[in-house]
């Protein structure tokens, strides 16, 4: 059963007695499947003898593959392939996403010292100061509905009470990634999250902040 999800898989993790042990298939998008291995580490490393063995097959790109309809028949159990991203039509195992333990590409740390970078930068202004406007920044390239989201943006003719701002990883990158701060984007009143190429990462961050957390529940409700 676990060779049939090797079609897609990336990498094999293997546990025997407290120590890992990895196949690599095929090179992932960036380091995701470093940082994920790093995580299970942490596990290893945090609960010595509890975990027990195990064998798994991982895909570290986004959308789901292993799809429930073709799985119907009698004795046409799917493959056990885990990764960061299932829906409800689909039978692919969720895992957490790679950036928990880090996104070197972005410059994201662990989600340990992010969470508290946010905290800190959520307390610097009350939220009735903030920029009093639906606040976005990212890629639009990823997927139709971001580039629909731009049509949104303030023009000379609407403005539609949201700030939204293209985000050019390249370019961050060569400037040390000063506009990509998490601590300092709790600078305004509403956070709108918009899923990307599966979803995306950013979630998390906006749920971090309580202000934005109930603000996006408004953003949403709204027609």
């Amino acid at each position: 059963m676990i060779e049939r999800a090797r079609k897609t898989a990336h990498f094999r993790l293997v546990i025997v007695n407290g120590k890992a042990y990895v196949e690599k298939y095929k090179q992932s998008i960036q380091t995701r499947d470093k940082f994920t291995l790093w995580g299970i580490l942490q596990l290893l490393r945090l609960y010595p003898g509890r975990l027990p063995d195990l064998e798994l097959m991982f895909d570290c790109n986004d959308r789901p593959v292993v799809r429930a309809r073709d799985f119907g028949g009698p004795n046409s159990g799917p493959p056990p392939l885990f990764r960061y991203c299932s829906d409800g039509s689909s039978l692919d195992i969720v895992f957490p996403d790679w950036s928990f333990w880090g996104w070197a590409e972005t410059n994201i740390r662990p989600w340990s010292n992010v969470l508290k970078d946010i905290e800190e930068g959520n307390k610097r202004t009350k939220w009735k100061e903030r920029v009093p406007y639906a606040y976005w920044r990212g890629n639009p390239n990823v997927s139709p509905i971001r580039k629909e989201l731009m049509t949104c943006n303030a023009s000379d003719k609407n403005d539609w009470n949201a700030r939204l701002y293209v985000q050019d990883w390249g370019q961050e990158s060569k400037q040390n990634f000063k506009q990509s701060n998490l601590g300092d984007q709790c600078s305004h009143r509403y956070k709108i999250y918009i899923e990307g190429w599966a979803w995306s990462v950013s979630e998390k961050y906006i749920l971090a902040c309580p202000y934005f957390f109930f603000s996006l529940l408004i953003f949403v409700l709204l027609p």
